[in-house]
């Protein structure tokens, strides 16, 4: 079994290539498309990383590249989130249970939300790529992120006790920052608890495809704008480390599991 990591930004998934390159000698990278697959051995698991850029299209292009091309059969996507949910903050992570496109809308033709003739609105991430995406969340926010991102940095971007979230997730292609907009969500999506640009798409192109997912994220701002953060900081020095994190626990986890 081979499993898919996709990532909209550079920070986000550079440290999982430099370490993959560091373990297997025999990583291998193929362009494809305008992007870089790279496939090796990752904390003992057989992966192919690859940075799919920003936006729903270019998640589904490279999705579909990474079942078609590279045989994956597991995909999971990390990245960063707009915090939505009321009790969601700054450095808090969601594992998604679920994902839909909130600017998707076909009426009167389809309800709103649904994805014309596939009858669904939201698709359910996998139970056991969430399950231990959620273990692995928790084990770093508990045991690694003090050392992982360091104190002054966790107090300028004011991450204090960040909690972990699992739920609804949606993606749309524009950036959500402002009040009205966030109020509309919520009261159209009472569950909803973050917003990004890519990952409903991965899920239903896996739904297509008969391939599990799995989704998570790291909250890099409030949505509604009532925070404002050093977004580029943010990304270099809190959330890479937050998806090396995680991803390292998850896969090692997986490794062990498989011995």
């Amino acid at each position: 079994m081979t499993l898919g990591i996709l990532a909209a930004m550079h920070d986000e998934v550079d440290d999982l290539i430099a370490a993959m390159r560091h373990q297997d000698a025999r990583a291998t990278v193929r362009r494809i498309g305008m992007r870089d697959y790279y496939a090796g051995e990752l904390y003992g698991q057989p992966c192919v990383l690859v940075l799919a850029r920003i936006g729903k299209v270019a998640a589904a292009a490279t999705t579909v590249t990474l079942i078609r091309e590279f045989g994956v059969t597991e995909i999971v996507f990390t990245g960063l989130a707009g915090g939505v949910g009321a009790d969601v903050r700054v450095g808090d992570v969601v594992v998604a249970g679920s994902s839909l496109q909130h600017d998707l809308d076909a009426r009167p033709l389809f309800p709103r939300h649904e994805v014309p003739l596939l009858g669904h609105a939201d698709f359910a991430a996998d139970p056991e790529l969430t399950e231990a995406l959620h273990r692995a969340s928790d084990r770093f926010l508990s045991q690694d992120l003090e050392r992982a991102v360091p104190a002054q940095v966790r107090h300028r971007f004011a991450v204090d006790a960040p909690r972990l979230h699992q739920g609804l997730i949606a993606s749309g292609d524009q950036f959500i920052n402002a009040p009205m907009t966030v109020a509309e969500l919520r009261e159209r999506l009472p569950q909803l608890l973050a917003v990004e640009m890519e990952g409903a798409a991965v899920a239903q192109v896996c739904h297509e495809y008969g391939v599990p997912y799995g989704l998570v994220r790291t909250v890099s701002d409030r949505a509604d704008d009532t925070a404002h953060v050093d977004f580029p900081a943010f990304l270099a020095e809190v959330a890479s480390r937050y998806s090396e994190g995680i991803l390292r626990r998850f896969l090692e986890d997986r490794a062990r599991q498989s011995r």
